[in-house]
């Protein structure tokens, strides 16, 4: 039986490259939707950056974390724009950008 914080990574590697989900979304995928917050702390626990793509989970606003743990915010949306996902005024365009769960 997987932790719930596995769940959790493996939600988040389904990500594509290019597109971004929601801490609610991926709280859904890891089995309870009622986990937003603990998909923020597993992703600031993050085990294997190079592997689990935390960068690519934004809030249900599409704003970027302030407090991204792999070098502040910035780096957060310089990974998320070097794949393509343009953030404008500090948020994701998620009609754009949100990755539909397939």
């Amino acid at each position: 039986m997987s932790t719930t914080y596995e769940q959790i990574y493996d939600a988040v590697k389904l990500i594509p490259r290019g597109k971004v989900a929601t801490y609610g979304q991926i709280a859904l995928l890891a089995g309870n939707p009622r986990w937003s917050r603990v998909v923020g702390y597993a992703l600031h626990a993050n085990p294997d950056p190079q592997h689990i793509p935390c960068y690519r989970v934004v809030n249900r606003f599409g704003e970027p974390s302030r407090s991204f743990v792999f070098g502040g915010a910035d780096a957060q949306t310089a990974l998320l724009e070097s794949e393509g996902v343009e953030v404008k005024n500090g948020k994701v365009d998620l009609k754009k950008y949100l990755w539909d769960g397939r």
